[in-house]
């Protein structure tokens, strides 16, 4: 019999935008991960590539790996799907903005 590791997951918190209900704040919080998981393939990749971002921001110009600007793009992409999902038809202001945690 094999150990098998739980699989990560992450979760979001949309942040500054207290005009909001906690329902509202639930429902788009989920849209978010929902559309993320869906542009990433996973939560698994969610979190890996959050991961990679953290690393790439500790690393020297010359750690950072050649694809880490296809890793960025493509969490920048997901990340401004996600976020267009999430807030659609909920009137808040632009201040508001979404925080992803890996637990």
């Amino acid at each position: 019999m094999t150990d098998t590791l739980p699989a990560r997951t992450f979760r979001i918190e949309l942040c500054d935008t207290p005009e909001l209900t906690d329902a509202l704040r639930e429902r788009a919080e989920a849209r978010y991960a929902r559309v993320l998981e869906r542009q990433l393939g996973s939560a698994e990749a969610v979190c890996d590539t959050l991961q990679l971002l953290e690393q790439l921001q500790e690393a020297a110009p010359e750690d950072v790996p050649p694809d880490a600007q296809d890793v960025c793009q493509r969490w920048l992409k997901a990340a401004r799907a996600a976020s267009e999902a999430a807030m659609q038809g909920l009137g808040v202001a632009e201040s508001g903005y979404f925080a992803v945690h890996v637990q």
